[in-house]
Order: C-alpha cells, then structure tokens, then sequence
C-alpha cells in the first residue's frame, strides 16, 4: 500500500531546499528506494514537500538520512501529515 507524506516546515527556503537535495544525493539518497514521487512546492520563502512512498518502512529507513539534513538547516520541524493513497492517475 503506498503512501502520501507531507512536509511543511517552517523556514524552508528554496536555498534550503536546494542544500537538501545536495546533500541527500551526496549521501547516495537522491533518488531513494521506495520513494515514486517527489514534489516540492509553494512560497520560495516557505516551501513544501509531498511524496508518495511505496511503504512506511521504506520512508522510514530514508528517513535516517533525511532528518539529521533537515535538523542541521536549521528548519522548523513539524510531523509529517500522512495518509494512505486511495488512487493514482498518470498523465
């Protein structure tokens, strides 16, 4: 079952955000297993993030990496909202 994960987090600029993804493909997590979609969007002043993840346990284990780079930019961290997808129409 796969899932939608949320990010809104205070003060994510797209300079921010930027240096996140640096920092993740750095760390060989550009393009994580388990991950299918990556959207990023909003206020360049104040971004937000939606995935949606194959499982919670492959989150999980990105999320290993994932949240020492988000703590280390200094951000606003709040919970992820989460919810299971109901349905997925490309194109």
């Amino acid at each position: 079952m796969s899932f939608i994960i949320h990010f809104k987090h205070g003060g994510f600029t797209s300079a921010k955000y930027a240096d996140a993804i640096k920092r993740l493909s750095a760390a060989g997590e550009g393009s994580p297993k388990g991950r299918s979609y990556h959207v990023c969007h909003g206020d360049p002043n104040n971004l937000e993030v939606t995935d949606v993840w194959n499982s919670m346990e492959e989150f999980q284990a990105f999320g290993k990496t994932l949240m020492p780079i988000l703590e280390s930019l200094g951000l606003e961290l709040e919970k992820p909202v989460t919810s299971e997808v109901h349905n997925i129409i490309k194109g």
